[in-house]
This record gives C-alpha cells, structure tokens and sequence, in this order.
C-alpha cells in the first residue's frame, strides 16, 4: 500500500517541479523554518553545491536577535544572506519557498533579500 502523501509534501513537491521548469540556470533561494529557527541557503543545482547559507542559529546572530522564530529574525536572514551572495557573485535566484505557504516569515525573508539586492 502507498504511503499517502501529507499536504505540506505535495505543496514542497509542487513548488520544486515548477521551479525545474524556470530556473535558467539560476541558484535556488531556499528557505526552511521551523519552529525555533530559520534557515536559508543557496545552492546551485548544476553541481549540486551549496553556495552561500545563513540561520538564526549563528552565534553573532544570537545576541541579537530575541528568538529565531520571529519576522525580525526572518529580516536579519534574508539581509545577511542577500550580503553574502552578492560577495560570492550571485545577482539573480529562485526563491524556493519549500512547502512553506508566501505569507509570514518566509515573506518577510525574501523581501528583505529582494531589498539587499537579489533578483527573483
């Protein structure tokens, strides 16, 4: 018998199906929250390799920010990821929002990355 799937991993398989079809090329914006924490990273898919990544778990980040699990937090990621990618040459992404709904924190992510600078 076939293990049905949970909603949150037909969203996730979805949302990487579409991205396949318009990625171009570009590295991958992926974010993962949980419910202390979240994580972004992003990897090019062509050589399987992550790129540049940032958490709310880092320790210069911690003093900070009063948890991980805020919109702030959500902010400070998406600034600190946007700053690390532009210093390793990455303009333009895809924003892979994972089984994650756009609403939250992981909008307040991407915007505060389109703002430091990426394109997606």
């Amino acid at each position: 018998m076939a293990k049905k799937d949970t909603q949150f991993e037909r969203r996730r398989a979805r949302v990487r199906r579409t991205l396949k079809a318009r990625t171009a090329g570009r590295p991958r914006l992926s974010v993962h929250r949980s419910s202390k924490h979240i994580y972004a990273q992003i990897i090019d898919d062509t050589d399987g390799k992550t790129l540049v990544s940032a958490s709310s778990l880092e320790k210069d980040l911690r003093g900070s920010l009063k948890t991980g699990a805020d919109k702030a937090a959500a902010v400070t990621i998406g600034k600190l990821v946007a700053e690390r990618a532009l210093k390793a040459g990455v303009t333009a992404v895809v924003f892979d929002r994972g089984g994650y709904l756009f609403h939250g924190r992981v909008k307040a992510l991407a915007d505060a990355a389109r703002e430091g600078g990426l394109s997606f």
